[in-house]
């Protein structure tokens, strides 16, 4: 499926790492399983309830429901001291805390109508349905809201014909603010560094890459993608960077970055390892640092470069492998050489990388 997505992670671990017409309201037994009270798709399935029965008129004159494209609003336009207001805000403090993000104001909630066939039914008059982008790709049926407060069960696999606004999670912001937590975290551990190097040094550059098959069925959104890169520091220590790839949206599509993917001014050896994963809304970047910090403080330099990717994707939680983040891809053992195409190890993505060298100021 290529629709565009709204989240997408990749982590590069460099030294290692109604159902038959589209909708139908659901009955009690057909309701899909209720996720944890505090987590992001809970947050995000109480307010898109709430906006599609008690705020649907306050939302409207906010501008909220009124987008006849798939570009995002941020929920946050309604106004602060407003009913919807402040519901908003309760949800987007509650969204930070179940991402492991600090609560510093930031407004992570946004709406958008799923996709741009149903901006003609809206035209029309057709009353639109409210849900959340769900956060388990392998869930067979969406739960939306109609203006009565009714649950209405949408195929996952297909889109409706009926027109829905979707509530999710700003990924690209959550992306940038979860990254400094997880260089935050893994620097505290002596996991990550940021010293420039004094004189020149190799790097990996990523001229092109391709992913075969995102997973994402249509109430997903563009990706957001960054990367994990991690190989043995100096000292000996496990070394982690992060990189954000923000272009990769779609797959089946082949993009030419030319970005730096891997510096190598900090390793011991010259050798490192690729992950790749995706960040579908719902990932905690304390407990993915906490899980990473874990997994690599035990593992020590015995002198011969040892890959790492296993033991990073051993670290992680057993739900990150449907969800927040997706398991991508990884490629093993690049060196400061590796250059060319390279198929991941899942068979899903491609590369092209080339050595690049970075010269001193």
């Amino acid at each position: 499926m290529s629709l565009p997505r709204h989240t997408r992670v990749v982590v590069s671990t460099l030294g290692a790492l109604a159902v038959a017409a589209g909708l139908t309201t659901a009955p009690a037994h057909a309701q899909p399983a209720a996720a944890p009270a505090g987590s992001v798709a809970a947050v995000t399935d109480r307010i898109a309830a709430r906006l599609a029965g008690e705020f649907a008129d306050d939302a409207r004159r906010a501008g909220l429901l009124s987008a006849t494209s798939t570009h995002p609003v941020p929920l946050a336009r309604a106004a602060g001291d407003t009913a919807l207001g402040r519901a908003v805000r309760d949800a987007d403090r509650a969204v930070l805390t179940a991402k492991g993000l600090p609560q510093d104001g930031t407004s992570l909630l946004t709406i958008r109508l799923a996709h741009a066939d149903m901006a003609a039914a809206l035209r029309r008059g057709a009353a639109p349905l409210v849900a959340a982008s769900s956060t388990d790709d392998a869930a067979t049926t969406v739960t939306a809201y109609d203006r009565a407060g009714r649950r209405v069960a949408l195929a996952a696999d297909r889109v409706p014909t009926r027109p829905v606004y979707l509530v999710e999670v700003d990924a690209a912001v959550a992306l940038t603010k979860g990254s400094e937590v997880l260089r935050s975290a893994l620097s505290q551990r002596g996991l990550s560094s940021a010293v420039a190097p004094a004189a020149g040094y190799w790097a990996t550059q990523l001229t092109s890459i391709r992913l075969d098959d995102d997973h994402e069925p249509w109430h997903k959104g563009d990706a957001e993608i960054f990367t994990i890169t991690a190989g043995f520091g100096l000292d000996g220590k496990v070394k982690v960077d992060t990189v954000q790839l923000p272009y990769l949206d779609d797959d089946g599509k082949t993009y030419y970055p030319n970005q730096l993917l891997v510096h190598f001014s900090e390793y011991k050896y010259d050798l490192a390892d690729i992950v790749m994963m995706e960040e579908d809304g719902g990932t905690n970047y304390r407990d993915l640092a906490l899980a990473l910090t874990q997994a690599l403080l035990t593992i020590v330099d015995g002198g011969v470069y040892i890959p790492l990717v296993n033991a990073i994707l051993n670290a992680l939680p057993d739900g990150w492998w449907t969800d927040d983040p997706d398991y991508v891809d990884s490629w093993y053992t690049l060196s400061t050489a590796t250059g060319g195409t390279l198929r991941g190890a899942a068979g899903n993505g491609t590369m092209t990388v080339a050595p690049y060298w970075v010269a001193p100021l």
